[in-house]
């Protein structure tokens, strides 16, 4: 087997392994950055016939499969064989880095990884600071704006992140970078009652490397050198530990109760009374059947509460929150930091457009439909092989149109109309008040 080398570089010497793995290979790739890192190292000059660079990482991926499927299979170094393919990464390939996306492309049978230091490491080292409690996240989207990655937090998720951990530590890019990370804790209220104080970590491992702290004021008017990384760390933190990875905070709930399922409308937030109903919100996601894995569309989040029990629920199940109003958006954000609910993605947007381009689902929440609910279904009938729909409806009219539209396109269908009546003090006595029926719609394909 032709094995695809990922050597981190950047930081410290080669150890013996990698060393014979780049002596003996047959090609080393690397982006225009490492390779010019690469010159540094003493191994450079015997094997720099061999390098090749491209600066593109699809491009990368795209030559190592054309060379891997023409090039003869050669036996283990040990045996006389050479070292196959060399791709050169910055620090640890596996940290935000090149090494998940070839594992994924080629099969970790295929790939061997083999980490320098992490920059982070490198870091916290240089500003003399532990790091076990710090939350670490990436803004590095791509070089290429037309391909940009979808992150799980932006920008304006740093100040409400920075009440939850004491110290975050960003991965920055062109775009992501330290003076616009600095503007958004400058104008956030949340960032100025905590008075964070922030590092810029520049060019780490090159001769000209400089640290530079300050406040968001000071850093915000500042310009600065490529690659570089940004810690930022609470001066007066939380009062309270941080959750542990996966855990909430709610009114009523201690930090890491462990509560995943049964969470209530007041610790959402939302706007405008615009959220799935607690006893509704527990039969939609009954009705869904969900899977342990896979990918979950919540059309029409809203506040997000449904995305953001079904992620406490499933960790390894992806949420894909489809919201197109910008208030709602923001509580959604809000929300899953708030119950560190880092396995949803929100995709802002309008439905059925937006859903063109996500993944193929395994299960699908519509909470909201904008009137377009057979549209909806028609995409969502084009990309679910075999899962469950669920539709909530508050109308007779999208009821009828949901069971039409999931008939038409051969879901087994079944409708359960949701009525509750909650108890409430009226003077000296207690009466029960209902609330809006829902009809919950499910429609199965197998």
């Amino acid at each position: 087997m032709n094995k695809i080398h990922i050597i981190g570089i950047g930081y410290k010497p080669l150890d013996k392994r990698t060393r014979e793995i780049i002596l003996n290979s047959s090609i080393i790739l690397a982006s225009k950055r490492l390779a010019e890192v690469f010159k540094g190292y003493e191994e450079y000059e015997p094997v720099k016939a061999k390098v090749k660079v491209i600066n593109n990482v699809d491009e990368t991926i795209d030559y190592i499969r054309a060379y891997i499927q023409n090039t003869p299979l050669n036996p283990p170094l040990s045996k006389g064989g050479h070292g196959g393919v060399v791709l050169l990464a910055s620090g640890d390939p596996a940290f935000f880095g090149i090494g998940r996306r070839a594992v994924r492309e080629f099969g970790k049978d295929m790939v061997e990884i083999h980490p320098d230091l992490s920059c982070i490491q490198i870091a916290f080292a240089r500003i003399k600071e532990s790091w076990d409690d710090t939350f670490l996240m990436s803004l590095h989207g791509g070089p290429d704006p037309e391909k940009r990655r979808r992150l799980p937090y932006d920008l304006e998720d740093i100040p409400s992140l920075l009440q939850k951990y004491p110290e975050i530590a960003i991965l920055t890019d062109k775009e992501n970078n330290p003076s616009e990370i600095a503007k958004v804790l400058s104008l956030s209220p949340i960032a100025y009652s905590l008075l964070p104080v922030m590092y810029v970590c520049e060019k780490l491992g090159y001769s000209d490397e400089k640290i530079t702290e300050g406040s968001p004021e000071k850093i915000a008017g500042m310009t600065f050198s490529e690659p570089n990384v940004v810690i930022i760390q609470n001066i007066f933190p939380p009062t309270y530990p941080s959750p542990p990875r996966g855990e909430g905070k709610g009114e009523g709930e201690s930090l890491g109760s462990g509560i995943r399922f049964g969470l209530k409308e007041n610790e959402f937030l939302h706007s405008r009374g615009l959220i799935t109903k607690d006893e509704v919100r527990a039969v939609a996601i009954h009705k869904l059947r969900l899977p342990q894995k896979g990918v979950f569309w919540d059309i029409g989040a809203g506040s997000g509460s449904v995305s953001i029990e079904t992620a406490r629920l499933y960790p390894e199940l992806k949420v894909f929150a489809v919201e197109k109003d910008a208030e709602q958006v923001k509580n959604i954000k809000e929300n899953r930091i708030k119950f560190s609910a880092s396995n949803i993605e929100i995709i802002r947007g309008s439905a059925p457009d937006v859903l063109i381009n996500l993944p193929s689902p395994d299960r699908v929440f519509i909470g909201g439909s904008g009137g377009g609910v057979d549209k909806i279904i028609s995409i969502i009938t084009g990309k679910l092989l075999a899962g469950i729909i669920v539709v909530n409806a508050a109308t007779v009219e999208t009821l009828n149109i949901a069971i039409v539209e999931l008939q038409r396109n051969s879901f087994l269908v079944d409708v359960s109309q949701i009525s509750v009546s909650r108890m409430k003090k009226i003077g000296e006595g207690n009466c029960f008040s209902a609330l809006n029926p829902v009809f919950v719609i499910r429609g199965e394909n197998r």
